[in-house]
């Protein structure tokens, strides 16, 4: 099959959890001798020069890259706000260039597949379908709306109010576009059941976002025990609210029972406030050269998410490379992870201090659930097996 990827940032390289599902899976399509093409929007934010692009993946795949401003601008968030009722955020994907070079694709080539990697794409389905018999398949990485709507409970007063309003403006745009494209493939179960809810009529198949699990190396020798560590997009905003909730509600106790353990914050795009961070032995990395060598010397992983939707792919590669992980029931929501066996569920600062706590005094719990996470993940999140199972139904609803 010929698969036409839409994205709205470049997935390569796949740093943060949206790219490598995006970046994964069309690899894999590759691999699996499937002619893959990605129209990406290259973003300020996160701009790659494609000239430089590894042979590797450009003689795998084509990847063309539409430079595209999507940085946020005050002044047109506030007419937005004002006078229009769709959601800013999916507002400044919308591109007249981005347009006029799919139009140009879908004129000149012929694709079987075209899926769109998220809801801020779906603007550009009419244009599809006047151009091309493809079957669109929308790949919703979360349920977006729900991503904002659980971070209102987090905030007060006029942020507040400003994510309610967003958070309704973008489950609007997800029933606007629900039934539109031909297929869905969200990335959990449980989204499939929240978009059915929603009102969803259309064919369904999970994509769990996966790993090469033979490209990991599990290596929990030599790490610095004990430590915790933090990695992730520090510009998304649940990270943001998960980590300065650990830091004021669990950090300083566990700084005072144990004086010599360190916290590492390792991520890019970091704010301000996270960058000029304070707290006791907390060390503030930014974006690390290698995340799988930092991820391997370190020992605990605290994801500590609070909001969000969809699936932390983060966990998911913490857990190949035979991490101990310590997160929240939202954390570990559509990966089918057994407390206590394989990884550690905790909601509440008590929890998540006596979580820290067993793995710093039972080194032998804390080794058990790091090996047990790596076979939990090289049976259930194989990037062939997933791609496969993909590609077979794409076949067969094929025009």
């Amino acid at each position: 099959m010929r698969i036409l990827h839409l994205a709205n940032k470049l997935p390569y390289p796949p740093r943060d959890g949206g790219s490598i599902a995006t970046f994964s899976l069309a690899y894999s399509f590759a691999e699996l001798e499937h002619e893959v093409s990605i129209l990406a929007m290259n973003t300020s934010k996160h701009y790659y020069d494609l000239s430089q692009l590894p042979a590797g993946v450009s003689e795998m795949m084509e990847i063309i890259g539409v430079d595209v401003n999507t940085d946020l601008n005050p002044v047109k968030a506030l007419k937005n706000l004002l006078f229009s009722g769709k959601p800013y955020n999916a507002v400044r994907f919308v591109n007249k260039d981005y347009e006029t070079r799919l139009a140009d694709l879908l004129g000149n080539e012929k694709y079987d597949v075209i899926q769109l990697e998220g809801l801020y794409l779906a603007p550009y389905i009419p244009l599809i379908r006047s151009l091309s018999n493809a079957v669109v398949a929308m790949r919703a990485h979360n349920v977006e709306h729900e991503i904002w709507e659980r971070s209102v409970t987090q905030q007060s007063g006029l942020k507040k109010w400003y994510l309610k309003n967003l958070s309704e403006r973008i489950h609007k745009m997800e029933l606007e576009y629900l039934n539109d494209y031909d297929v869905l493939v969200p990335i959990t179960a449980r989204d499939a059941g929240r978009f059915k809810k929603m009102g969803c009529s259309l064919p369904v198949h999970v994509v769990p976002a996966g790993v090469d699990a033979e490209k990991f190396n599990p290596d929990r020798s030599g790490i610095e025990y004990p430590s915790l560590f933090h990695i992730g997009a520090l510009d998304w905003l649940p990270n943001q609210e998960g980590l300065m909730w650990f830091l004021d509600n669990v950090w300083n106790t566990l700084h005072e029972k144990y004086p010599d353990l360190r916290f590492y914050i390792a991520g890019r795009n970091a704010p301000a406030f996270i960058r000029n961070l304070k707290a006791p032995n907390v060390v503030f990395l930014g974006e690390v050269e290698d995340a799988y060598e930092f991820m391997r010397s370190t020992a605990i992983m605290i994801v500590p998410l609070l909001s969000g939707s969809g699936m932390r792919i983060k966990i998911i590669e913490g857990m190949a490379l035979g991490k101990t992980i310590i997160t929240t029931t939202i954390g570990t929501e559509g990966i089918p992870t057994t407390n206590q066996k394989n990884i550690l569920i905790a909601d509440d600062a008590g929890e998540m201090l006596d979580a820290v706590k067993s793995m710093i005094d039972n080194f032998d719990l804390f080794e058990n659930i790091g090996k047990n996470a790596v076979t939990f993940v090289q049976e259930k999140f194989d990037n062939r097996a997933i791609a496969s199972s993909l590609l077979k139904f794409y076949s067969a609803h094929l025009r």
